[in-house]
């Protein structure tokens, strides 16, 4: 137990210091060889249940964050949020339950043409990242969400959003989706999808009809 307490002291210091939540092999990496990450985190978990600051596992990693029933005390101390507008929050949220997606497949759950501005934002806020190709003629662009997203909605996975029937209530997500649908994981590429800097397979394509001259 004690060197559970040590080296749970070190993760708080190191964590205390951190800018952004911190990997299991984060920490490894600085702490003394052959060190407990993991039951470290459990003993520093359990001495900070019920106190002010929490230790919240957030993006795959961890951080110290005010306890949940206490935001309240921040609400006039912290700068307002940048609002992303409606179609910013719908298109997230399409991007979030439908990656890795395309523009077109965006603009085909909204219903509306998607604003290049709207994707913009989203891009410049980190939020959102250009995934890879999808292996399709044109090789369109697809969309998906970053870690920043997660800790900027406190989950620790996409696993973690709200029910898909919440969000198909509030009319961010299509009403006809499979029902063997399921949350892609973010960080592989599907398998009509292709790397962003792989390069683009050779396609020969033969418009003429074999009964057509060459001259036609």
């Amino acid at each position: 137990m004690s060197d559970y307490r040590e080296t749970a002291r070190e993760i708080e210091a190191l964590l205390f210091a951190a800018s952004s939540p911190l990997t299991e092999e984060d920490l490894a990496k600085r702490l003394p060889e052959g060190a407990d990450v993991l039951g470290a985190i459990v003993e520093l978990g359990q001495m900070y249940q019920g106190r002010g600051v929490v230790l919240a596992n957030v993006a795959g990693g961890w951080r110290f964050q005010t306890a949940e029933d206490l935001a309240w005390l921040m609400t006039e101390e912290r700068d307002e949020p940048r609002r992303l507008s409606k179609a910013a929050q719908e298109t997230l949220a399409i991007i979030a339950y439908h990656q890795p997606v395309t523009r077109a497949e965006i603009e085909a759950v909204r219903g509306v043409q998607a604003s290049k501005g709207t994707l913009d934002v989203l891009l410049e806020l980190g939020l959102v990242r250009m995934r890879g190709r999808r292996r399709t003629p044109g090789r369109p662009v697809t969309y998906g969400t970053t870690d920043a997203f997660l800790e900027h909605y406190g989950l620790a996975a996409l696993t973690d959003l709200p029910g898909m029937a919440e969000m198909k209530a509030a009319g961010l997500l299509s009403l006809d989706l499979p029902a063997d649908f399921t949350v892609p994981d973010p960080n592989v590429a599907g398998a009509d999808e292709d790397p962003l800097d792989a390069d683009a397979p050779e396609f020969h394509v033969d418009f003429l009809g074999e009964d057509e001259p060459s001259g036609a």
